[in-house]
């Protein structure tokens, strides 16, 4: 059969594709509130250096690498669409869309990815240090992660590698090539860089919440163009993405909160927040695959269990400053093992998990491609980080950690708390940054002084202690 462009599809995966990139800042809204407020600036860039990073370095080679003709099912070949200049053809298709706009669609995915793994070491990693690693993370784990695990029927002769094509795993918009990826480079790099100064002491509490709960409703919106996008086409497996999008995060929020209120008493934003998260990285590799009663369970199972898993730090002693891998790692394994369980026959992916009698071949399945991407990525990561921190060096000083990670890497702050005085002079009103008494001696009465606003120490800490 020949496809032919598909308009509607087109304009779909484009607004899919611009919604997958809003993603980004939308993390760093979320990992910004959540570290302490002499961090915030420095969290957020961490995000946006990542844009530029990898959104360059996927024109030149990365999709090549990640969807170019494959090298015995391990990378493509990284010079086949080397500066992307052979795919602005108007006859160059992926399926019933523009290749381009495959390309620009994937490249909001390599971004996310790399900069979902900075959460693990807030507060404490040099901006070089982290810049360096998205370059070098992105083109020896994510790339190739990304070529093993998806497989699209397109314009090259061969198309994915082993875990698609070889083991059969399903990863319908990369709960392992993302998630339990950027999860166990999250460990890797957290055992790297180590403790932040006073972990497990001192009370280390979002600074921001507000900030927080807008990341999530990003990324939450962001996530619908994430999964459904996914389908590459304005078509029913893109309805029941969307719907799954839906679901399985509303049950996992309700789940967490289920925890915390059983074991802590109360329930939280934060927890609402991140059960959101787990859930949204529950369903994404399993979003056409499961009916979305599926998505409920898989949604209860990712809430409840990210809800447990994220105290593991405290336990076994690593510090992942803002809990990529309680949630992003054991999130994308629950939801990639819990397609052997649940898959629907019936649904686009045909294939029947345990539930529904197709016994224990597709689980081992999906268990081969998880942990083989979590192996491979936790050894690399660890590697690589360790030959940053020998080199240029992957950790700030104990006084910059101290005095505030912003103003050690980037000379800024996030929140201006300087004293402010009012004072009129012919009945206009201005706000006058001086001390009063440098005010003219003929109108001293029309000084106030304000209280200045003062930040305690530890008052506005960084993620869960």
């Amino acid at each position: 059969m020949i496809l032919e462009l598909n308009t509607g599809d087109t304009a779909w995966v484009l607004i899919s594709a611009a919604l997958v990139l809003l993603m980004t800042p939308g993390l760093a809204f979320f990992y910004g509130g959540m570290v302490r407020a002499k961090g915030v600036l420095n969290m957020v860039m961490m995000s946006f250096i990542t844009m530029g990073t990898v959104g360059v370095l996927w024109v030149l080679v990365g999709f090549s690498m990640a969807f170019g003709d494959s090298f015995g099912g391990v990378i493509g070949n990284p010079l086949q669409y080397a500066g992307l200049g052979g795919l602005m053809s108007a006859d160059a298709l992926f399926g019933t869309i523009p290749a381009l706009v495959f390309v620009g669609f994937q490249a909001a995915f390599a971004i996310i990815a790399v900069a979902l793994v900075s959460g693990a070491i807030a507060d404490r990693a040099s901006f070089a240090g982290w810049t360096a690693f998205t370059i070098v993370w992105a083109l020896l784990v994510y790339f190739p992660a990304a070529h093993w695990v998806f497989a699209f029927d397109g314009f090259a002769a061969e198309r994915g590698g082993w875990i698609a094509n070889t083991v059969k795993a399903i990863d319908f918009a990369g709960g392992t090539a993302i998630h339990i990826n950027a999860g166990a480079a999250a460990l890797a790099l957290a055992i790297v860089v180590g403790k932040r100064i006073d972990f497990g002491r001192k009370p280390m509490r979002p600074h921001n919440m507000t900030l927080v709960m807008l990341g999530a409703a990003l990324l939450w919106f962001g996530w619908f163009g994430f999964n459904a996008g996914s389908a590459l086409g304005a078509n029913a497996t893109a309805g029941l993405a969307w719907v799954n999008t839906l679901a399985a995060p509303a049950a996992a929020l309700l789940a967490w909160l289920v925890v915390e209120r059983v074991r802590d008493g109360h329930p939280t934003s934060l927890g609402a927040a991140s059960g959101l998260v787990a859930g949204l990285v529950g369903i994404t590799p399993a979003a056409a695959s499961v009916s979305p009663l599926g998505a409920v369970g898989i949604g209860v199972l990712a809430g409840a269990g990210c809800a447990f898993a994220v105290s593991w730090k405290n336990h076994l002693g690593y510090d992942d400053s803002l809990d990529v891998v309680g949630v992003h790692l054991v999130g994308g394994l629950i939801g990639t093992l819990a397609i052997g369980l649940l898959a629907d026959p019936s649904s686009p992916a045909g294939v029947a998990g345990l539930f529904y009698g197709g016994g224990l071949d597709q689980l081992w399945r999906q268990a081969v491609g998880a942990f083989a991407v979590l192996a491979y990525s936790f050894v690399v990561s660890f590697a690589i980080g360790k030959v940053i921190d020998k080199t240029i060096g992957f950790r700030i000083s104990a006084a910059a950690e101290n005095g505030g990670i912003d103003l050690a890497e980037h000379s800024e702050i996030g929140y201006d708390l300087s004293p402010v005085y009012y004072s009129s002079f012919g009945g206009i009103r201005q706000t006058l940054r001086i001390d009063p008494k440098d005010l003219p001696d003929w109108e001293p009465a029309a000084v106030t002084p304000s209280e200045p606003a003062t930040t305690k120490a530890g008052d506005a800490e960084g993620a869960r202690s």
